[in-house]
Order: structure tokens, then C-alpha cells, then sequence
């Protein structure tokens, strides 16, 4: 009886706490990051290998440098180079418009994808990723449920998480990854004698084999992880902004650590806040490599969430007086000095002339940071192909190459650097497989008249976009929608010409169809469909008749 008894104890006890574990998920979703998050060193120095003490030929004499730096979730609006700017143009950007200025601007240039890490494998492969399996943004589970599960209050559409599909998910989150055996830029580049080099984020895998050091980078000071914070949230020198309506903060808030790591070694804490850290080591290097030949990756964190920005940059700010918008603002300020410090670095080794420097974003601003305008003129955010989702600013700077002040106005995109790179550099691209972006370089200096593409592709599980010339369309399931806009006569994607032409949307349909057949099933599923209204961001109630889209991932 006392065997029962007790017996029956245990059983209600693990009742109640397995009820209270059900009713505390998203709590304990939030806590186990930290809970399980490895050891981190204090401050590391790093020590660049040094290239040649004098140069073989001078900087004209040798192929060029080529400076790619690639930020995260900047918006169109977000820089000041259109007229426009964050905060009403409160935060001007001249360095970063210096870089269109002194170079081409893309005026149509598209983002690989609408997220971040399927556009940086477009980047480092010059593929539509799906054609490797690489579809969607690597997420640990948790994450996916946590997002897949909380509504937004004022949300009509409730988020979805599949959790029959976790069984065939990877275990790891550091085996979602592009192939060992794609070629990046980086191995193409190292081959031709390039000395290559990765500052920040990585997110395109964390197992060996795929990680920056092992997919053609001799050095890698960074992250492996889709974000990072910029300080500790306590730090003296920080400010900080949560958006409580967001998941993903929460998330992101509750995991990111404040660390960083060198080809692969210990992980350590960087000693400054991380944009200001990445360049402070950007430069180091620039210096230690200015004899030779170098590809230097520069990708920023900033202006990713967890919106952070220097207690310095938010004091300079005070005429915006809402907190959110100053902390992004004041990310925007440091993130622009910074890029403004890399490029002065360049000019004083001489180095400038003959450096190939991209700029361009990973995707468009993200509704889920709740500021209504970083995307304009365009409709959409960041997980939408919709203009504001894939439209980044994109520019190319060559001094002894391009023409300064130029604008270039066929479309171009992310996939287009792999080979542009190994134009610049006198690289072959890889003749085993197919690379789909081509070789900008002509086409910025007149050589070709020709249009880059003829279509462009893009597919997120169900949710598929094509642009044909200035035809665009838009299909998805759910909800059951098909937009067809004319981008020649409305490039803000105001009218929807579909139902009027339905002989467009067929010619279009069977060319994504076309571009559809010949890419790969995705390597792990999508765990979650998250709703994306088109015009208002997060934190912003829906209205009946709102557009929206199910992003998957």
C-alpha cells in the first residue's frame, strides 16, 4: 500500500510539473540558451599574418583588393544616398554615400533573398542557393518555436509551427549549412593568390567542414551565429531597446552572447562595442595584408537586432525623441562612421585607387523592429518579395575601373558578386556547375549594352517570385495569391495587375516553373510559416483587407 502510495505521489508530482513546464514553455525556450551557452574568455588580442614587408608591384600594378562589406537588415531608407534617411534624414550617411557616389549605384540591385543567410550563400557561390538545398535561414528549434507560437496582439493571422516536421529537422542547428563541396568566393579567390579574410557574421554553417576557416578563408574573426550582441546588456555604455511585441527579440535577447572567435579558436569577449571592434580589427589588417592582394569580407551585425547602440552615438541623437527609432538611428550613425573609418584606412596605404569596394545589405529592414518607414518608397520587409523585402542599396567602387557618379539601371544582384569578383580578380569561376550571376564589370563600363538577366529567381518554400525585364510576380498558396506588377511603370508595386492580365501572369508563371524545376529539394524542412503584413510593421494591429504573406522558414 505504501509502495501505491508513494508511487502515486511521484506520478501527481511529475503532473504538476510537467503542466507547469507546458505553461512556462516560452520561459524556459528563452532561458536554455543560457543555460547551455559555453564558456567565454576574456579579451583576446589578435595577431594578423603579416603579408610582405615591401610589395612585389606596386598597388596599379597587381590585381585589385577586393573590400565586400555587407550589412544586415538595412533598410532602402535607411541611408541618406536617395534623398531620404532614417528619422527623416536626422542621421545622414555620408560615407556610406560616398561609396555610390564615388562608384556605380545598382539603382535595380535585388538581394540574393529576402532573408540573411540564403542571400550571403547566393553571395559566397554565385547560385540560387536552392540549388543546393540551402532555402532557408539555419534557426535552432527552439527558435522556431517560439516564433511559430507566440501571436502578436493585433495580429489576425496566428504564426504556425510544424512541429511533425522537428523529427527531420538536423539536431544541430551547425548542420544546417551550405555543401563542403560548394566553391565560394573565398577558395576561388585564395586559388587565383588572394589572401582572404572574414570579419563577423558567418551563418552559413558551424559544423568542420563549413565554417569560414574551412570554406577558403585564412582568417575569421567572428561569429558562426545568425546575430550577436553589440555590448552586454548592462554594460555602462549601452542603450538599449526591446520590442516586446517581437519573438524574435525575445529569443535573440534571452541566447545571443557577446563574443566572438579566431579561425575556429576559443571563444572570447571582443573589448569594444562589436561594430566598433570588427573595424578596429578590419583595419589591423588592411595594414598587414597592404603588400599583397587581399579579399576582406566585412560582415557587420549592425543594424541586426538586438537594437543596441552606443550610449555616445544615442547622445548625439536628441532631437528624435522616440527610443526605439534614436537607438536604431544612433546604430546607423556608428555603423556609417565606421565604414567611413575603412575607407580612409584604404586611402592612407595607398591602397585606394585599386580596391574593388561592394556595398550592398543583406535584405531590406525588418517589420519586426516596428518603425514604419525604413523601407520607403517601397512596400514590404525583410521575409517579403516585395520590393522592401530584396530591393538594397548595392554599389560598386573602382576608381581606376568605374566611373564615379554612375547609375546603372538594368537589374543586377547578390548572385552577380561571385563572378564580378572573378572578373576583377582574372579568377575563372567554377565551369562544373552552374553559376547564375554574371560579371558586372562590363556592363558598369559600357563594354555590354545588354541586360545582366533576363530573370531573375527567387523561392522560399511555397512563397516563389520571378522578375522577367521589368515584369515581376509574385505567387503563394497561402493565402491564395498571385501579384503581377509592371516595375517599369510602378515600381512601388501599387497596382496589382493580375486579374487584368492573365496572359502575362501565364507567360511569367511558365518561366518560374522553368527556373523552379531546376532546383534542389531543401536540405532540412520549414519548421515555421510566419505572417508578414505588406504595409504596416509589427506592433501595428492588422486591419481587415491588409495584404500579407506567410513567410516560410
Amino acid at each position: 500500500m505504501k509502495i501505491l502510495r508513494g508511487a502515486g505521489i511521484v506520478l501527481a508530482t511529475l503532473v504538476v510539473l510537467a503542466g507547469v513546464a507546458y505553461l512556462n514553455r516560452a520561459w524556459i525556450v528563452l532561458k536554455v540558451g543560457k543555460w547551455t551557452q559555453p564558456h567565454i574568455a576574456e579579451n583576446m588580442p589578435v595577431t594578423w599574418q603579416q603579408g610582405p614587408a615591401t610589395a612585389a608591384q606596386p598597388p596599379g600594378k597587381r590585381p585589385p583588393n577586393i573590400v565586400f562589406i555587407l550589412v544586415d537588415d538595412m533598410g532602402f531608407n535607411d541611408i541618406t544616398f536617395n534623398g531620404g534617411g532614417v528619422a527623416n534624414g536626422a542621421v545622414p550617411t555620408p560615407n556610406i554615400d560616398a561609396i555610390g557616389r564615388q562608384g556605380v549605384n545598382l539603382e535595380n540591385g535585388y538581394a540574393g533573398n529576402a532573408t540573411c543567410a540564403p542571400s550571403r550563400a547566393a553571395i559566397m557561390t554565385g547560385r540560387y542557393p536552392q540549388r543546393f538545398g540551402f532555402e532557408f535561414t539555419p534557426t535552432p528549434v527552439g527558435f522556431s518555436r517560439l516564433v511559430g507560437t507566440f501571436k502578436t496582439p493585433g495580429s489576425t493571422h496566428p504564426p504556425r509551427f510544424n512541429r511533425e516536421l522537428v523529427k527531420d529537422n538536423p539536431k544541430n542547428v551547425d548542420d544546417e549549412a551550405v555543401p563542403s563541396n560548394e566553391v565560394t568566393i573565398a577558395e576561388m579567390l585564395k586559388a587565383q593568390g588572394y589572401h582572404t579574410l572574414h570579419f563577423g557574421k558567418w551563418h552559413l554553417g558551424g559544423k568542420k567542414g563549413t565554417r569560414p576557416e574551412d570554406q577558403g578563408f585564412d582568417e575569421s574573426l567572428g561569429f558562426i551565429a545568425g546575430a550577436s550582441m553589440y555590448l552586454p546588456e548592462n554594460d555602462p555604455n549601452v542603450e538599449n531597446s526591446k520590442q516586446d511585441f517581437d519573438p524574435i527579440d525575445k529569443f535573440l535577447w534571452a541566447n545571443l552572447p557577446y563574443m566572438v572567435q579566431y579561425n575556429g579558436g576559443p571563444r572570447f569577449k571582443p573589448n569594444a562595442y562589436m561594430t566598433d571592434y570588427l573595424t578596429n580589427e578590419a583595419i589591423k589588417a588592411i595594414g598587414a595584408n597592404r603588400n599583397r592582394p587581399f579579399f576582406m569580407y566585412l560582415a557587420y551585425n549592425g543594424i541586426h537586432t538586438p537594437l543596441q547602440a552606443t550610449k555616445a552615438d544615442y547622445d548625439a541623437l536628441p532631437q528624435i525623441k522616440d527610443h526605439r527609432l534614436r537607438v536604431y538611428a544612433a546604430m546607423i550613425r556608428n555603423l556609417d562612421r565606421n565604414i567611413g573609418r575603412v575607407m580612409a584606412e584604404l586611402k592612407a596605404q595607398g591602397l585606394d585607387d585599386n580596391t574593388l569596394v561592394i556595398f550592398t545589405s543583406d535584405n531590406g529592414g525588418a517589420n519586426y523592429i516596428g518603425l514604419p518607414d525604413i523601407n520607403r518608397p517601397y512596400r514590404g520587409w525583410k521575409a517579403s518579395f516585395f520590393e522592401g523585402g530584396v530591393h538594397v542599396p548595392f554599389f560598386l567602387r573602382w576608381p581606376a575601373v568605374l566611373k564615379a557618379g554612375e547609375r546603372y539601371a538594368y537589374p543586377a544582384g547578390h548572385v552577380d558578386i561571385f563572378a564580378t569578383a572573378a572578373g576583377a580578380a582574372g579568377a575563372k569561376v567554377p565551369a562544373d556547375r552552374v553559376i547564375d550571376g554574371v560579371n558586372l564589370i562590363p556592363y558598369l563600363t559600357g563594354l555590354s549594352k545588354d541586360r545582366p538577366h533576363q530573370a531573375l529567381f527567387w523561392r522560399s518554400g511555397a512563397y516563389k517570385m520571378i522578375r522577367v525585364g521589368d515584369w515581376k510576380l509574385q505567387v503563394l498558396p497561402d493565402p491564395n495569391k498571385v501579384w503581377l506588377f509592371d516595375l517599369s511603370k510602378d515600381p512601388t508595386e501599387k497596382v496589382n495587375l493580375a486579374a487584368a492580365n492573365p496572359a502575362k501572369v501565364a507567360e511569367l508563371m511558365a518561366e518560374l516553373k522553368r527556373q523552379d524545376a531546376q532546383m534542389a529539394k531543401s536540405s532540412w524542412p520549414s519548421l515555421l510559416q510566419g505572417p508578414i503584413p505588406i504595409d504596416h510593421p509589427l506592433g501595428v494591429p492588422d486591419k481587415p483587407g491588409d495584404e500579407y504573406i506567410y513567410w516560410n522558414n
